[in-house]
């Protein structure tokens, strides 16, 4: 199924949520000199959120796109961000930044509005091309039935071009593909080297022409570099997972490939994934994922891979 949409969702996109310091502070002229590498690399998609860094991420982003034209931009709805009394304090979701303002759930009509209205404020943009309902994990029935519903209403105004939902799971994403109308789905770490989970999500969106935003393609950094290590969604890797991915490592190897160039090709081998979405704390980063993903992956390389054991024969069915 072909369906219309009314933005070209480019292959590579630059994420923002390391750009609201996730984890780590991100001082302002290294974001900016981050943002201006993905420019120069060839970077026209970037996706940010209100909840990176309490819009921190989103101030960056537009000051970096503002008086530039012919990209992507997509945000995010479902968490409103209001003031405080928390002065100086840290935030405590994961993110180094002040807690003046703190976040409230928010997937109501006008909630989606007002979110809509505060992030074109914080961007100092006058329209997002792309808006997307964030993590409604434990609020998937309101979600559906108001956030959706006021989202598809902006679409149908003009206000923004394509509208759909952006999580780290893909069963709740499989209820909004089939129970609404949404244009594309932002699917984080279900969809990669080492996890596949989210394969039911992707043939589904395949059948109804929905667009996949693959993001988390490097599982939060145990597929970021050549030898793996670090975390896995955000926590320790376990070692059973770390030599899985070694040996993933060894088959690139042969190939002369390296694991974060697979880890970005990967998905890309999806029909339904139109675009993957890499974050990047430093211009060093980006220039080196834009060389990596202008290099060409052999087909023998997935081959290998599944006759291994290390890819199920399932990933690659249909492409």
């Amino acid at each position: 199924m072909t369906k219309n949409l009314n933005v070209e969702l480019p292959r590579h996109g630059l994420g923002g949520a390391p750009l609201g310091n996730l984890f780590d502070t991100v001082p302002d002229e290294q974001a900016r000199a981050t943002l201006d590498a993905a420019w120069e690399s060839g970077v026209r998609l970037y996706d940010t959120a209100p909840h990176y860094g309490l819009g921190l991420s989103e101030r960056r982003v537009g000051s970096a796109l503002a008086g530039r034209s012919g990209y992507v931009l997509s945000t995010k709805v479902g968490r409103l961000l209001v003031p405080t009394d928390a002065g100086d304090a840290p935030d405590d979701d994961h993110f180094a930044v002040s807690a003046g303002l703190r976040r409230v759930w928010d997937f109501s009509g006008d909630g989606v509005r007002r979110s809509l209205d505060d992030s074109l404020e914080r961007l100092g943009l006058p329209a997002v091309h792309i808006a997307l309902i964030h993590d409604p994990d434990d609020h998937v029935e309101q979600a559906i039935a108001e956030a959706y519903p006021a989202l598809a209403e902006l679409r149908d105004e003009g206000v923004v071009r394509a509208i759909g939902v952006g999580m780290n799971q893909w069963e709740a994403p499989l209820r909004f593909v089939r129970e609404t109308d949404v244009d594309v789905v932002m699917l984080a770490g279900r969809y990669t080297l080492l996890d596949q989970s989210g394969l039911p999500l992707l043939d589904e969106c395949c059948r109804r022409g929905v667009r996949v935003m693959a993001a988390g393609v490097f599982n939060s950094g145990i597929l970021a570099t050549p030898e793996p290590s670090g975390t896995f969604d955000y926590q320790p890797a376990p070692s059973p997972l770390v030599e899985r991915a070694r040996r993933i490592a060894e088959v690139c190897d042969r190939h002369g490939v390296t694991l974060p160039q697979a880890a970005m090709a990967f998905p890309l081998r999806h029909p339904a994934v139109a675009t993957i979405v890499v974050g990047a704390r430093a211009p060093e980063e980006v220039t080196a994922n834009a060389a990596l993903w202008s290099r060409p992956v052999p087909d023998d390389l997935w081959d290998d891979l599944i006759a291994a054991g290390l890819l199920p024969k399932s990933a690659q069915e249909g492409m």
